[in-house]
């Protein structure tokens, strides 16, 4: 029942826009990935933000923002809905598939029941909001 480690990978912001929602981000001394990705069928643009890791071995916590690419889809309709903010928290697991059927298994709902693409090329699943307080959750795959 050891599906780790487990760490915060990641926060997901919605924004309008990433020029305007980065502006903070910079202020604060994050340090900026080089390049945006689109994630075309989830419909976004993202931007990471990098904090400082404690050492060269550790996965820094990162920032998500998350660009909409029209108001229909998964970010449009939850800017639309609840405004820009705060939208997920990813955890970094160990194992990943053996995570989803471990909270399969004890009648979690899962958006996602087998992991998919997401960005950077990361295996990715979500955890439905109803399964954990309103907080949509994603999970992610150790990359080490």
């Amino acid at each position: 029942m050891k599906f780790g480690p487990i760490h915060v990978d990641h926060i997901g912001i919605a924004v309008d826009e990433l020029e305007q929602g980065s502006h903070f981000w910079r202020l604060l001394g994050l340090i900026e990935n080089k390049d945006d990705e689109l994630v075309e069928d989830q419909g976004v643009t993202t931007r990471f933000f990098s904090t400082s890791a404690s050492n060269e071995h550790e996965h820094p916590v990162q920032i998500e923002l998350l660009e909409p690419t029209s108001s229909d889809t998964p970010i449009g309709k939850f800017i639309l809905k609840r405004g820009v903010g705060i939208q997920q928290l990813c955890f970094r697991v160990g194992d990943l598939e053996g995570l989803i059927a471990y909270l399969l298994e004890n009648e979690i709902q899962m958006i996602d029941e087998v992991p998919r693409r997401g960005a950077g090329g990361k295996m990715i699943a979500f955890v439905h909001p109803k399964s954990t307080g309103g907080v949509l959750v994603e999970l992610t795959q150790s990359t080490a």
